[in-house]
C-alpha cells in the first residue's frame, strides 16, 4: 500500500485496446491505485493528462502518430507533476536512454507481471514526492468518480539520530532495530542512514552487499533529487531502505558537513522517517546530524565512563540551545545485577528523564555476526519488545512534546550508586 494513504491516480496510454484493458484489470483491486483514464494514442494521452492531472502515466513507447517519447514531452508541459513510466517490448539501452531524456522515471519491458507493475507505480510515486511538493497543485479539469480531486504536497519526514559519546554502547544495533520497529509501528517509509562515515557497520548488521553508497552522491550533490537518491539506496527484506557508508575510510572526506546536510534534507522529503546512525564524536558532520534531527536518541550504558561522557554532551547541547525534549536519553545494556546502576539512578544523576531502558541481551553478538537484526530473528525477546516500545514512544514524542518528569528518589546506600553520586555532585 501507498504509505502516504493517498490514492495514486494513473493514466494509461497505449494504442492496443487489449493492453489497456489488461492494465486496468491488473490495477483494479489495488485500493491505493485508481485508473482515471485510458488513452488510445499519444495525442489523446496529452489531452487526458491535461484534463485529469494524473500522478502516474503508463506510456507505451511505440505508437503510431505521436509516439511515447513525444507524448511524454507534451505531458511534461500540461501535467508537470505527472511521473511517466515507459512501457515497451524492446529493452535496448537506446530505448531506455530516449525514455529518460523525455522525462520518464522508470521503464517496464513487456510482458511484465502485476506485482512488477504495482511495485513500480508505488516506487515512482514515492520518488516524485519532492517534485509534487515543489509544483503548485493543479485542479483536474475532468471530474473523477463524481469527486473533486486535488494534489496535496506531503509533509516533510522526521529525522531521528542515534548518538553516543562513547564507543561500544550499541548505537548501530539500536539504529538498525529501531528503524525496523518504526517501519512496523507506523507503516510509513523508513530509510536508515549510516552516518558513521569512516567505519560504518549498518551493512554488516543487515547483511547487505552494497553496490552504491552515500559516496556516489557526492559528484552530483548540486543536482541532488529523489531519482538520484533512490538509485543509491539498498533495500532490506524488512521493508526499510539503507543509505550506506563509503566502502573505504578515506572516501568519507568527500562527505562534508554541508553535503551530508543536503542529503538528509532530500531524504526527509522522500521518506516519512530518516534514522541516522552516528559515531562517537562531536565532529562537524555529527553536529549537523544532531542539529537537523527532530529527536536525538542519546545512548548510554550503566557504567561511569559512559555516563560521564553523556553528562558532557548535555553541557554541549545546552550551549547549542537544544530543547530538553529534543534529547531522548536511553539506557542500553541495562542489567542491575552486573552494574549495580538502575535507570532511576541515571535519571537522578543526569537530571534528565530516561525515556527507555533496553535490557542486556547475550543474543546480540550472534545477531550482528549473522546479519539478522534481533527484531527480525526473535521479536518476542525482551530486547525486541523494549525497542518496539521505544519506537512507539518516539513516534508519540514527535507528535506530542514530552513533559519533564518529577525528580526520582535519591541515590540509595549502594557502593556503585554512591560512586555515581560522588562523580556528578
Amino acid at each position: 500500500m501507498n504509505p502516504s494513504g493517498a490514492r495514486i491516480r494513473v493514466l494509461i496510454v497505449d494504442d492496443i485496446p487489449e493492453t489497456r484493458e489488461n492494465l486496468r484489470k491488473l490495477l483494479y483491486f489495488e485500493g491505493d491505485i485508481e485508473v482515471v483514464a485510458a488513452a488510445a494514442n499519444g495525442q489523446e494521452g496529452i489531452q487526458f493528462a491535461k484534463e485529469y492531472q494524473p500522478d502516474i502515466v503508463l506510456m507505451d513507447i511505440n505508437m503510431p502518430g505521436v509516439d511515447g517519447i513525444s507524448a511524454s514531452e507534451g505531458i511534461a508541459r500540461e501535467a508537470p507533476a505527472a511521473q511517466v513510466i515507459m512501457m515497451s517490448v524492446q529493452s535496448e539501452a537506446d530505448y531506455l536512454r530516449r525514455s529518460m531524456l523525455a522525462g520518464a522515471r522508470d521503464f517496464l519491458t513487456k510482458p511484465f507481471s502485476g506485482d512488477e507493475l504495482i511495485s513500480t507505480i508505488r516506487r515512482v510515486y514515492a520518488m516524485g514526492e519532492s517534485r509534487r511538493a515543489a509544483i503548485p497543485a493543479v485542479q483536474p479539469v475532468a471530474a473523477v468518480s463524481g469527486k473533486a480531486t486535488t494534489t496535496l504536497s506531503q509533509p516533510e519526514g522526521k529525522i531521528i539520530s542515534v548518538f553516543s559519546p562513547k564507543g561500544g554502547t550499541g548505537c548501530t544495533v539500536l539504529a538498525v532495530n529501531l528503524a525496523i520497529a518504526i517501519q512496523r509501528a507506523d507503516q510509513g517509509s523508513v530509510v536508515l542512514v549510516d552516518g558513521s562515515l569512516q567505519f560504518g557497520d549498518v551493512s554488516v548488521n543487515l547483511d547487505l552487499q552494497p553496490t552504491h553508497t552515500i559516496y556516489d552522491l557526492m559528484p552530483e550533490i548540486e543536482q541532488l533529487d529523489s531519482t538520484l537518491v533512490e538509485s543509491v539506496l539498498t533495500a532490506h527484506s524488512s521493508g526499510i531502505k539503507a543509505l550506506l557508508a563509503p566502502p573505504r575510510p578515506e572516501m568519507a572526506e568527500a562527505v562534508t558537513a554541508d553535503n551530508l546536510l543536503r542529503v538528509l534534507q532530500q531524504l526527509r522529503r522522500q521518506f516519512n522517517y530518516v534514522i541516522v546512525d552516528t559515531w562517537s564524536s562531536l565532529h562537524d558532520t555529527v553536529l549537523v546530524v544532531l542539529d537537523v534531527a527532530d529527536v536525538v536518541v542519546l545512548l548510554t550504558t550503566p557504567d561511569i565512563p559512559s555516563l560521564k561522557n553523556v553528562r558532557l554532551v548535555f553541557e554541549v547541547t545546552d550551549q547549542l540551545g537544544y530543547s530538553p525534549d529534543k534529547i531522548a536519553l536511553v539506557l542500553n545494556k541495562s542489567d542491575y545485577r552486573r552494574s549495580r546502576i538502575r535507570g532511576t539512578d541515571v535519571q537522578e544523576s543526569l537530571k534528565h528523564r530516561v525515556l527507555a531502558e533496553l535490557p542486556l541481551d547475550d543474543a546480540v553478538p550472534l545477531s550482528v555476526n549473522q546479519g539478522v537484526p534481533i527484531l527480525v530473528s526473535d521479536g518476542a525477546r525482551p530486547l525486541s519488545q523494549a525497542v518496539t516500545r521505544l519506537a512507539k514512544t518516539l513516534l508519540e514524542t514527535l507528535a506530542t512534546p514530552v513533559e519533564e518528569p518529577a525528580a526520582s528518589e535519591a541515590i540509595a546506600d549502594d557502593p556503585a550508586r554512591r560512586r555515581l553520586g560522588r562523580f556528578f555532585h
